[in-house]
């Protein structure tokens, strides 16, 4: 399915013997908005530009790897290219923004070579949301492929505007944990900024040139291949694929992709459109594998209380957990996650007590462990249990045996080949054993929820937890959140562990109750880690209580309604005949909107929003017809349910 070369038009040799560039028709969308075309020069790389109703997109950008004994960057000419494909693709999901999906793109295998006649395939795919393409290189006087370098650019309009993450140097931050994909969001900046951090930025890297948003990041990781990113230096506003530091290697294995046979890389992919296209965009799953053999009756999404995020490593003992458990079952959620030490603190045999408790409550227990050996200083445990395929075999074998339905797994050492397998080894092995999975301190999830349906949420963001820490992430939090719909959770769950209706220990909040109520419908994980204590849930309304255990655990379908990234979030959400529409706003003064809620087919909905005091609701009814008048406090939110 990945290599579709179907015929070949012999155009290299043309190509070669005249001064003028060649290249082959435009490859376009279905529904012929979106058009990529590819250039060849002689002596030159391989160009491809991206436009948009005949707007530019994408200025003349590179494309080519750098082997170890093939130089397939550098002067390249087209071969062949085959015939123009469609490929489709249905597929179900029980974790993302939709279930049902339906995928659509026209597709295109161009055969590159050198001057040494060396050959590799670069596939494109056009979709009415977008581009895609990726390399395959079958070549076979290169037995081996070693990749020195990505010669990938994406050049931007110098006009364009960019929202991007920094990544954080390798082996620095608490306990040498980073990177982990946990840094602030640099907002609304000229295209070209460099980035604050040696290390790069990391996918989804958001863009806006004139009316056109972009999305750009990869999928189809199978653990051959590094997790990318974008360099540190864009000048002018091209972006190049930039590498793993060496650091961020599993101990005594490689850092880039060093295959025998053919090397396939991941997709590189480009969400492309309107702002609510590119959030509606399913992109990042598409272009993943499908799914591995896993027992759906064991792929249950959900909600889980959990101690950790206020109460930290003193209630990592039994009688707490356990209170914790009674807490998940008057809330009528799936989970109970027991963090980090729970191995010295509460013991394997009592552990097992506690599964069987929470299972007498209809509630799952989860429990965390740190994934790393040598290549951090954390002491947190279980640790060093799960470094080998044996390792895990033993240890997620006695967690089924004990009643324990997944596992959250932490601090992870970056991206390079190596810890990309690590990952894929370890979803094998849990999927293998029937558990769920969560990983934290961890890498971009880049559509493995599709290929791994075990795969529940990754962290890979500044979550909650870091607002417990520091003030200053609290006082960043409300724009940082705002953020979270267009980028980071574009495509992938999000573990953000989101909602706290009472006090923050020693931490001045700055968002209201309606904004961290909207957060529980806004963020897409799938299973939902709330922050908030049984003390705090205790405080809200009954029909606030009533409405999150009534919260659905996965979604038939999502749209943006209405927003701007890091501003404000408008989010409509639906499970079976109910609309769920969160907003948020992230400014400091009031936000009035006219929201457009006829696609939810009803006229009249229910609304919570801020009511009076600092941590007050309220609830009423709201016409809920074509056009619906709501204003938002600062650093406040709400939601609406349409029943249809």
């Amino acid at each position: 399915m990945v290599n579709r070369f179907i015929s070949a038009v012999a155009v290299g040799a043309t190509a070669a013997s005249t001064a003028f560039a060649a290249s082959p028709g435009a490859l376009t969308s279905p529904d012929r908005h979106i058009s990529v075309q590819l250039n060849e020069s002689p002596g030159k790389p391989l160009t491809y530009t991206v436009s948009r109703d005949g707007k530019p997109v994408l200025l003349a950008s590179e494309l080519g790897l750098q082997l170890q004994g093939a130089d397939l960057a550098g002067a390249l000419t087209i071969a062949a290219s085959s015939k123009v494909v469609t490929v489709t693709d249905k597929y179900q999901m029980a974790t993302g923004k939709k279930r049902d999906i339906t995928y659509s793109a026209n597709e295109q295998t161009y055969s590159v070579q050198n001057a040494q006649k060396q050959k590799m395939d670069v596939v494109f795919r056009v979709s009415n949301d977008g581009v895609a393409f990726r390399y395959i290189v079958a070549e076979p006087s290169l037995p081996r492929k070693k990749l020195i370098q990505e010669r990938t650019t994406f050049a931007l309009p110098t006009s364009a505007k960019a929202w991007l993450q920094p990544i954080a140097v390798a082996q620095t931050g608490w306990g040498r944990t980073n990177p982990s994909y946990e840094e602030h969001y640099q907002m609304d900046i000229p295209v070209g900024t460099v980035s604050p951090s040696p290390a790069g930025w990391v996918f989804p890297a958001l863009f806006k040139a004139g009316d056109n948003w972009l999305a750009i990041s990869e999928a189809g990781m199978d653990g051959s291949f590094q997790g990318s990113r974008l360099a540190p230096d864009s000048k002018g506003g091209k972006y190049s694929i930039g590498n793993p530091m060496k650091e961020e290697v599993f101990p005594d294995r490689g850092l880039m992709a060093d295959v025998e046979g053919t090397l396939t890389s991941p997709w590189r992919l480009m969400a492309l459109g309107s702002l609510s296209t590119v959030v509606g965009s399913t992109l990042g799953t598409d272009l993943a594998a499908p799914a591995i053999a896993f027992d759906k009756q064991l792929v249950k999404p959900g909600h889980a209380s959990w101690s950790w995020a206020l109460l930290k490593d003193d209630a990592t003992v039994y009688d707490v957990q356990k209170k914790f458990i009674d807490y998940a079952a008057d809330m009528r959620w799936d989970y109970t996650l027991v963090d980090a030490d729970w191995d010295r603190k509460i013991g394997y045999e009592k552990m097992k007590e506690l599964a069987d408790y929470a299972a007498t409550k209809n509630v799952g227990v989860l429990v965390w462990y740190n994934s790393s050996g040598p290549w951090n200083s954390t002491e947190y445990s279980p640790k060093s249990k799960l470094l080998t395929h044996e390792q895990r075999v033993a240890e997620f074998t006695r967690l089924r045996q004990m009643g324990v339905k997944g596992v959250k797994i932490d601090f992870f050492n970056g991206d390079a080949q190596s810890m990309i397998a690590y990952y894929v080894d370890m979803l094998n092995d849990a999927a293998a054993a029937g558990l769920l999975v969560n990983f934290h301190g961890a890498t971009l999830p880049r559509g493995w929820t599709r290929t791994w349906p075990n795969l529940m949420t990754m962290e890979a963001v500044r979550g909650m937890e870091f607002t417990t820490f520091e003030q200053a992430d609290e006082d960043k939090m409300p724009t940082h959140a705002a953020m979270m719909p267009f980028a980071r959770n574009l495509f992938d769950p999000m573990d953000f562990t989101p909602m706290v209706f009472g006090d923050i220990p020693k931490i001045k909040r700055t968002s209201s109750n309606g904004f961290e109520l909207a957060t529980s419908v806004l963020y897409v994980s799938g299973i939902q880690h709330f922050a908030e204590v049984p003390e705090g849930m205790a405080t809200v309304p009954a029909y606030v209580k009533s409405f999150l255990q009534e919260l659905p655990r996965s979604w038939d379908d999502s749209r943006l309604v209405d927003g701007f990234p890091g501003k404000y979030a408008v989010v409509a959400r639906r499970a079976g005949d109910t609309w769920y529409i969160a907003g948020i706003n992230a400014t400091e003064s009031d936000k009035a909107l006219t929201l457009d809620l006829s696609f939810a087919g009803a006229k009249q909905g229910t609304i919570i929003a801020d009511g009076e005091g600092e941590r007050g609701f309220s609830q009423r009814s709201i016409a809920a017809g074509k056009k619906a008048a709501v204003t938002i406090k600062p650093h406040g939110g709400f939601v609406i349910t349409i029943k249809q």
